[in-house]
């Protein structure tokens, strides 16, 4: 076994529906989700003679409430298969932020686990892992855009279309998805603030959560208001249960521009990333 790197990429919701409220207790989702490839964690797996498992940001556990851990342990489990192995993750996503970034570094994880012993697991043996770990996981195990359903974990790759130029906002607190989704039966609609639906050739551009989480975070409901006034924006939402706020821009070019000017105009120390979305 060599050192194996992989990089473990965010993902935005371009649409979120909530379809109802499931036996088992999750909601039953409807939500099209992409990567992108210019935001990613990296995580550097090393043979070791015992497992161990070491991140770069300290405000992370790496006990076994970490999605990391907690891949390698199903993966043996399943596998039948101890790995002796180091893990160092390099966190470049923002955890917090309806990014994924903790799924898809579980699923990473579980790939590169697999291609060290020798692909032992098939796709579908690692989506049943993926799925027993978190909602959003098995999206990771595929790079494409996809339609996913169920509570997050039934996956269809979507009708391809281009790649879009995103511009992301995040303040500097996180919201926690069990309190989004807790509160998705209350919360009113704020006056002033555009929830509609945007066309767009992959569907509808809405995420359901936003009524929710802006009832709580009023700030998230400004951002996203602000950006839609914006004339190099052609639209903007929260990616998942948020904080992640993302605007389309019309031209790319004006990335830098509007982040500037949204600094100076809401919070000076928003964070913000740009690039395009996978394709």
């Amino acid at each position: 076994m060599t050192q194996y790197a992989i990089e473990a990429p965010a993902k935005l919701n371009l649409s979120l529906r909530i379809r109802g409220k499931r036996p088992d207790g999750y909601h039953e989702l409807e939500t099209l989700m992409v990567t992108l490839p210019g935001l990613a964690d990296q995580l550097t797996v090393t043979p070791a003679e015992a497992f161990s498992f070491t991140c770069d940001d300290p405000s992370l556990p790496t006990d076994g409430t970490n999605l990391v851990v907690k891949s390698v342990r199903a993966f043996e489990t399943v596998s039948s298969l101890p790995c002796h192995v180091h893990i160092h993750l390099e966190k470049r996503v923002p955890h917090g932020a309806g990014l994924g970034g903790g799924s898809s570094d579980a699923a990473s994880t579980l790939l590169a686990l697999n291609s060290l012993h020798g692909s032992p697991l098939d796709l579908a043996a690692l989506t049943d892992i993926a799925s027993s770990l978190g909602s959003d996981i098995p999206f990771f195990l595929t790079p494409e855009p996809s339609w996913c359903t169920g509570r997050g974990e039934i996956v269809q790759p979507a009708k391809p279309f281009s790649p879009l130029p995103v511009l992301l906002f995040k303040p500097s607190f996180g919201v926690s998805t069990q309190d989004a989704y807790g509160r998705f039966a209350s919360g009113d609609e704020i006056s002033g603030i555009d929830y509609s639906a945007r066309k767009f050739p992959f569907g509808d551009l809405i995420n359901d959560l936003e009524r929710p989480v802006f009832a709580k975070h009023r700030f998230l409901a400004e951002l996203k208001q602000w950006l839609l006034d914006h004339p190099a924006t052609e639209a903007a939402l929260m990616s998942g249960s948020g904080s992640t706020v993302f605007a389309i821009l019309k031209d790319p070019l004006q990335a830098d521009v509007v982040a500037d000017q949204a600094r100076k105009a809401l919070d000076p120390h928003l964070w913000s990333w740009s690039g395009i979305t996978g394709a």
